[in-house]
Order: C-alpha cells, then sequence, then structure tokens
C-alpha cells in the first residue's frame, strides 16, 4: 500500500476524523524531532562516504499520507530503529507535505531527488551505498515494524 503523489479530490472527510488524524500528527512530529532525519542531501552523502555508512532516503508526505505516518509510527520512532540507524546509516527524510511550509530550496532539492530517483508514490525507501550507488528500494508501507526493516537493510548489505 502506498500513497499517490497525485491529489485524490472531491472527497468530504469528516471533522472528528480531522482532528484525530491533527493529534496524530502531533505525536508523529514529536517523535520525528528527536531522531536525527537530516534534509540536506549533499550534507548526508558527505556523512555516509566519510562514516562509511548507508544513505537512508525515505520520501514521504508526512502530514497527509496515511501509510507514511504509519510507517513513521510502526519503525521510525521506535527505539530499535533509532539505535540501528544511528550504528549504521545517515538517515534522510525528503518530505513532501501538503499542511506544512518548507523553504523554496528545500522543495526544489526534493523534486530534483524525486525525479532522480524516479519517485511514483508514497513512502518510497531508498537505501544507498556510501558511494551513492542505490542498494534497495522498497515502494510502499513496509510491514514488520523495526525488525523488518532491519532485515531489509541488512539483505541489501550482502548483497
Amino acid at each position: 500500500p502506498r500513497c499517490n503523489r497525485i491529489e485524490d479530490g472531491g472527497v468530504k472527510t469528516p471533522r472528528l476524523f480531522l482532528f484525530a488524524a491533527a493529534v496524530s500528527l502531533v505525536f508523529a512530529a514529536f517523535a520525528r524531532a528527536e531522531s536525527d532525519w537530516q534534509h540536506d542531501y549533499s550534507k548526508a552523502q558527505e556523512e555516509a562516504k566519510t562514516n562509511h555508512k548507508l544513505l537512508f532516503l525515505n520520501f514521504t508526505g508526512s502530514d497527509w499520507c496515511g501509510w507514511c505516518i504509519k510507517l513513521q509510527k510502526d519503525t521510525f520512532s521506535k527505539p530499535e530503529f533509532k539505535k540501528f540507524a544511528q550504528e549504521s546509516l545517515v538517515l534522510v527524510e525528503l518530505d513532501f507535505p501538503r499542511g506544512k511550509t518548507q523553504s523554496d530550496e528545500l522543495k526544489k532539492q526534493n523534486e530534483e531527488l524525486a525525479e532522480k530517483f524516479g519517485i511514483q508514490g508514497f513512502p518510497t525507501l531508498v537505501l544507498l551505498d556510501p558511494q551513492g550507488k542505490e542498494a534497495a528500494r522498497n515502494v510502499g508501507y513496509l510491514q514488520g515494524g523495526p525488525e523488518a526493516f532491519v532485515q531489509w537493510v541488512e539483505s541489501a548489505r550482502n548483497r
């Protein structure tokens, strides 16, 4: 399952659902704020090379894509993920929000990277080796929480 980049139109959402979604977004923002996600791709690339780590790109619609929010809640906010990521990955969030504001520079970077990597929907997870070569890709929600994520990374590393 994934969210498409194309706008869905014409559906009316009940106010209660909007309130519940807003509350969960607040909690997701708190979880994201305490993590080590970067937003500058060039800096993250340099860090990956310097520290011999994999570069993990998370293409997301963090404030509107239900599967992205679920992935954040089920995997990225968990201590097991954070510990593994700190040891093995440089995390880059490439966000395409509908309600949050971003600088023009950040929007431009994210759009260029989405085009470069052929992103068609969210979430799309891309794992790059320290030299920038794609090692793995997952389109849509990755089931199984932190354990499945670690297994996905390890199988890519061992190819």
